[in-house]
Formats: C-alpha cells, sequence, structure tokens
C-alpha cells in the first residue's frame, strides 16, 4: 500500500518490488474504501500480516490493538499475505491511523537486519531500511530463507551506485543523517 505522494517517486522502492515479485499487488492511496480494503487483505482466504513496528501507545492514539501474531511454521508462508505501508514514517503512521482494517492485523516486525543499502536518501539511522529492502528481510523471515533474495538486493545496490555517482565530487556520503552534507574539509560548500 503506497502513499500517492511515494508513486512518482524515482528513487520508488515500492515500485522496483512490485516489478521484481510475481505474485505482488500495489495499491496507492491514502485512506481506501473498508470494503476493497477488506477484500484485499483476505482475498484468496488469506491471513494477511503487516509489516510495521510495534505501537506500544496504540490506545492513547485511538488506534485498534493489532491481534496477536499467529504462529509461524514452514507450511505457513502460501497462507500468509504480507501487507507493507510505503510512505515516509509521518505517512504511514497517518494511513494506518485511517485504514482502521490495517489497525488490527497481526504486526510482523523484522529481526536482525542488516544496515540500508539504500544511502541515497535521508536516514535518522543505520537500520532504517527502504520498503524494498524491508519486503526482502520479511519475506525471506517469513519463508524462513527458503527465497533467495540476495539478487534483488544487489540490483538494488547497483541502483544506488548509480544514483551516488551523480552526487557532485565535493559531497561526501558520510552522515548517516544526510548522506549528502558537504564535506568537512571544505565547510562552505
Amino acid at each position: 500500500m503506497q502513499h500517492p505522494d511515494e508513486a512518482p517517486n524515482a528513487k520508488n522502492t515500492a515500485g522496483l518490488l512490485h516489478l521484481s515479485l510475481k505474485n505482488s499487488q500495489l495499491k496507492i492511496g491514502e485512506q481506501f474504501d473498508t470494503e476493497d480494503l477488506d477484500r484485499w487483505l483476505f482475498a484468496d482466504q488469506k491471513r494477511p500480516l503487516l509489516l510495521y513496528p510495534e505501537i506500544t501507545e496504540h490506545q492513547a492514539l485511538g488506534l485498534t490493538a493489532p491481534q496477536p501474531l499467529p504462529t509461524l511454521n514452514p507450511a505457513t508462508p502460501h497462507q500468509l499475505r504480507l501487507v507493507i505501508i510505503d510512505g515516509t514514517w509521518r505517512k504511514s503512521r497517518k494511513m494506518l491511523y485511517l485504514n482502521r482494517a490495517l489497525q488490527s492485523l497481526p504486526r510482523m516486525m523484522l529481526t536482525e537486519t542488516p544496515p540500508s543499502i539504500y544511502k541515497i536518501r535521508k536516514a535518522h539511522s543505520e537500520n532504517q531500511l527502504s520498503t524494498l529492502e524491508a519486503s526482502c528481510y520479511a519475506l525471506r523471515q517469513l519463508e524462513q530463507q527458503q527465497v533467495d533474495y540476495a539478487p534483488l538486493l544487489t540490483a538494488m545496490g547497483l541502483f544506488v551506485a548509480q544514483q551516488s555517482a551523480f552526487v557532485p565530487p565535493n559531497y561526501v556520503q558520510h552522515d548517516l543523517q544526510n548522506p549528502f552534507a558537504p564535506d568537512e574539509r571544505n565547510p562552505h560548500l
């Protein structure tokens, strides 16, 4: 589920993911019709899981508490639908707030992820992943390492390297909060 502001972005990793995964669906919008959303989430008797961090203050924010995560086993992945919200953290929280059906979905959280390879955008920490990266790691976790997403992540790394080539030579990627900050050796840039 992609926020409309993300769709035209040239660095649209959800779009790249959708083009790369055979059975993926990309729904663009901020607030979805309740019946349409329920139909998408539960189509083919799949059990939806929302890839989203835990929100401990959900009640204070007026959000429905998520259902507990079901027990997952090697036979389970084909019965699941991984739901991902693509947008800035602020926009993803708004989408979660506006779409009540998403709030109650069981939440899947990533464990033990490597630092992000998506260095061409602002991030507040090295483990803030792009939608493509987070999705690959979540699918790998759900499928218990049975599917290799390394080729897709490698392709993304090459895309990032290609985009980084357009950064002016007097800029250095040294700060995760601002990867294109001026070189400290020349503070006037």
